[in-house]
Order: C-alpha cells, then structure tokens, then sequence
C-alpha cells in the first residue's frame, strides 16, 4: 500500500481527517463550558449574594459575568467556524482574540468582586 502524494491528499473531494474536526469541536465544547459557568456565576451573584452597602456592585458583578458569557459563547461559534473553514481551505489556523477578551473580562470580574468584597 502507498501512501498518496501531498498532491493527491488537497482534492477537494477528500473528507478532512476526523480527529482535526473532533478536536476543533472539543475546544468549542471548552468554550462553551466556560460561558455556561459565568452565566451559571452570574445568575447566582444576582440571585444568591447580600446587596452590598453601595448599590449597583451586585447587579454589575452579575451582569459582567452575564455579559461576558454571552461574548464567549459567540466568539466559540465564529472561531469554531473560522477554523473549520480553514482546516477546509488548507489555510492556516486563524488566531482567536478570544484568549485575551476571556482574560481581560475575568480581571474586571474579580476587580468587581474584589472591591465589593472590601467595601462590604
């Protein structure tokens, strides 16, 4: 048995190997989880913290977590998309700006969290 040439192996006609796209889905699964969790996060701030002395700190922690939730879930989409599409193509991977939007929403989170905390 021989191997087909680089050559052969680009035919548009020839499904993509199954562990790229099993893997790409994997990683929308994690992103997925990790929006379900800031929803999960937020819905409990809302509904199981104490209003703290200065109002609004609860209903922002809640809705940043909310907010943030929603970005991720959308950005897991396009970028679950993105690269299937160029897994497709041959392309090169696209880079995800979701890493640092996840990172920096996170911080605000916990500056939130943390200040609220301290003011309590």
């Amino acid at each position: 048995m021989t191997l087909p040439s680089p050559a052969e192996e680009s035919d548009d006609d020839e499904e993509l190997d199954y562990r790229f796209t099993l893997a790409n889905e994997r990683t929308f699964l994690a992103w997925i989880r990790t929006s379900l969790g800031l929803l999960a996060g937020g819905v409990a701030v809302h509904t199981l913290v104490q209003p703290f002395r200065m109002s609004g700190f609860r209903r922002a922690l809640a809705l940043s977590c909310i907010v943030l939730a929603v970005i991720v879930a959308i950005g897991a989409y396009t970028h679950w998309r993105r690269v299937g599409a160029a897994m497709r193509l041959g392309e090169p991977l696209p880079v995800t700006i979701m890493v640092p939007i996840l990172s920096a929403g996170i911080a605000l989170v916990s500056v939130l969290a943390c200040v609220a905390v301290l003011l309590r």
